[in-house]
């Protein structure tokens, strides 16, 4: 099978290295790579200046767009993969990676995406050894399930991927794009979650592989959302866009408890009535940011929902 590796980017010049390093040392070499960059980006063009791709099939693609969802979709309209793999370039992947992403994909014809192991390193260190076999999960009343990084055991069904470990057959997604209704002007967390929901209700199957592994450097972002740093805007974003892919995706009723329960319950990240209760002790007025940003988040992820079905029941009439 051919294989294009999309590789977004943006001012991060020494992990971008290290990250095309890795790809040059594949068992099983990329017959595409793709290099996103924005066009304000002057430090990565001017690196590709003098940069030896070493046989690598490197080609940059120019982007002038902010945000993530634009630098992925700009690379699949020029990948020519019979899989589309993608990763981070803070990201790099193992020598394997490759090698098992196509040996899944030559398995089984039903399989549309394959994703894998983030293992998450901080100062040279793994952040933690703590292990789940529960990984890439969206329960029945709406609850979404990570672990990307933590996950252990067989290669199983998923029902959604993160994006700094994500392979994709052609076929499957040549009448998809990333959704460009995701907020942020970088990370857009949760972009992944309605590309994935859309192929498992198309019926592909998604398999998560523990041993499919990319080594994860997190590096600074440059827009509004540091990681492990409050800010509500960002928060904010980030609600809105796991409200608008679930209620996009849910069942009619099952949307009404998706609604109910983070509004009264959430999670910690994305606090409702009964979070914000539970660390007011601990966290005084910032449990009560947190729970202003996020029911902010739903607010306007439930507005963006309800304009897009709008726009649709319009454009739909005669």
């Amino acid at each position: 099978m051919i294989i294009t590796v999309t590789i977004p980017t943006y001012r991060r010049l020494p992990d971008l290295k290290r990250c095309l390093e890795a790809l040059q040392n594949q068992t099983r070499p990329a017959n595409q790579v793709l290099v996103i960059i924005r066009n304000t980006d002057t430090e990565t063009w001017q690196f590709f200046e003098t940069f030896d791709p070493n046989f690598l099939p490197l080609r940059t693609v120019k982007v002038k767009v902010p945000g993530v969802v634009a630098a992925m979709n700009a690379g699949l309209e020029v990948a020519q993969g019979d899989i589309i793999a993608f990763t981070d370039d803070d990201a790099a992947p193992h020598t394997d990676w490759l090698a098992r992403i196509e040996n899944h994909f030559l398995s089984d014809q039903r399989i549309g995406g394959v994703g894998g192991r983030d293992m998450i390193y901080y100062h040279g260190e793994l952040w933690t050894t703590e292990t789940k076999q529960v990984v890439g999960r969206l329960q029945w009343f709406g609850r979404l399930i990570g672990n990307h990084h933590i996950g252990v055991g067989a290669a199983r069904d998923v029902d959604i991927f993160k994006g700094v470990n994500m392979s994709f057959r052609r076929n499957a997604i040549k009448a998809l794009r990333f959704d460009e209704r995701m907020r942020g002007t970088g990370a857009q967390v949760d972009f992944e979650v309605p590309f994935c929901l859309t192929l498992k209700r198309n019926g592909w199957k998604l398999i998560y592989d523990p041993n499919v592994v990319v080594n994860h450097y997190p590096a600074p972002r440059f827009d509004e959302d540091q990681r492990y740093q409050f800010n509500a805007v960002a928060l904010t974003n980030a609600v809105h866009n796991e409200t608008l892919a679930l209620l996009e995706h849910l069942p009619r009723l099952q949307q009404i408890i998706f609604i109910i329960w983070a509004t009264l319950v959430g999670t910690r990240k994305s606090p409702g009535l009964v979070q914000w209760l539970r660390f007011l002790p601990s966290q005084g007025s910032l449990a009560g940011q947190k729970w202003l940003a996020s029911m902010q988040g739903r607010w306007q992820g439930w507005l963006t929902w309800q304009g897009s079905r709008i726009g649709s029941v319009v454009k739909s009439k005669p």
